[in-house]
């Protein structure tokens, strides 16, 4: 993926050094800004934005709050460069939700890694779900292969809603993203407080997540995100369909079709050394998650089988 990393400056002396810089590395682009065309930047949400201070007619703090009070921009990173080295000047400009300040003249090796691992932080992220703050596939993957290396025992807890898209579909999305964290709330809270030390909460997209505990109480931390997941819920649902315990939803043909209301389901495999690799962890998972939602209600199956 290409970052686009725009320079807010008057003058072309850095925009050359970083283009003759990262020249053999074509993931990088720059691009050259006035400061009067500041606007330009903002409308392209580049992947980093680059300040050199010397250069503006106005306040260098005055730019900083226009990029973070743009929507689209709120979260870009930003590097101010400056000959300006007065200690609470660049108190104020960090003070603006600037993540670095560069003082020159330019160690240009320095400033090569900084840009680096920012971006190199922001991929990151990236595998971080946006809605939950939970970590993502990369995460989770990367926490099971420890666990599995290790060769220590762990539960693992395959979750997620029933009949959730029969809601979005009712509710609207912006209200089924309100479910979709307040079930990450419910699974953290509850992993917490049976394996605070060494458990795990991922989020894996939509409605699916997945826990991992290092002891033997999974019946019970299944118990508790169930009990606390049905008395919840009832938030996010009129008082109509409470009373009436389903939804009405018209499909395809016109025809009107009783859903219950969301529940959660969950599928339990103790992984040992039985198991090779995180592949048949998952299919095992998948395949405990699968009897789980044919029990009505939020229900949880825990897988038996070892592996050979």
């Amino acid at each position: 993926m290409i970052q686009y990393i725009y320079i807010i400056d008057e003058e072309t002396n850095l925009y050359n050094q970083l283009n003759e810089l990262f020249k053999n590395d074509e993931k990088f682009r720059f691009r050259n800004v006035k400061p009067n065309n500041i606007g330009v930047a903002l409308k392209n949400i580049p992947a980093l934005i680059m300040i050199n201070e010397d250069s503006l007619q106005e306040s260098v703090i005055s730019v900083c709050n226009k990029i973070r009070e743009n929507d689209d921009n709120l979260i870009t990173p930003i590097i101010v460069i400056s000959s300006n080295t007065e200690h609470t000047h660049q108190i104020e400009i960090l003070k603006t939700s600037v993540e670095h300040f560069i003082e020159k003249p330019i160690d240009i090796e320095y400033l090569y890694y900084t840009i680096i691992n920012i971006i190199r932080l922001l991929d990151i992220n990236r595998t971080v779900s946006p809605l939950t703050g939970l970590p993502g596939n990369v995460q989770i993957q990367a926490e099971m292969k420890k666990r599995l290396m290790s060769r220590e025992k762990f539960v693992m807890l395959y979750l997620d809603l029933d009949n959730f898209k029969e809601y979005n579909d009712l509710y609207g999305f912006i209200q089924g993203d309100e479910v979709i964290k307040f079930t990450a709330r419910t699974i953290v809270k509850n992993v917490h407080e049976i394996d605070s030390e060494n458990g795990f909460v991922g989020h894996i997209g939509g409605d699916d997540f997945i826990a991992i505990i290092s002891n033997d109480r999974f019946e019970e931390l299944c118990q508790n995100i169930i009990l606390d997941f049905d008395y919840n819920v009832l938030d996010y649902f009129s008082q109509e369909h409470i009373e009436s315990g389903y939804i009405e939803i018209e499909n395809r043909k016109g025809v009107i079709e009783q859903f219950p209301l969301t529940s959660i389901s969950i599928g339990v495999v103790e992984v040992d050394n039985s198991f090779h690799n995180i592949l048949e962890i998952g299919e095992v998972g998948a395949q405990v998650k699968h009897i789980s939602k044919t029990i009505h209600g939020s229900a949880y199956f825990i897988n038996k089988r070892k592996m050979s």
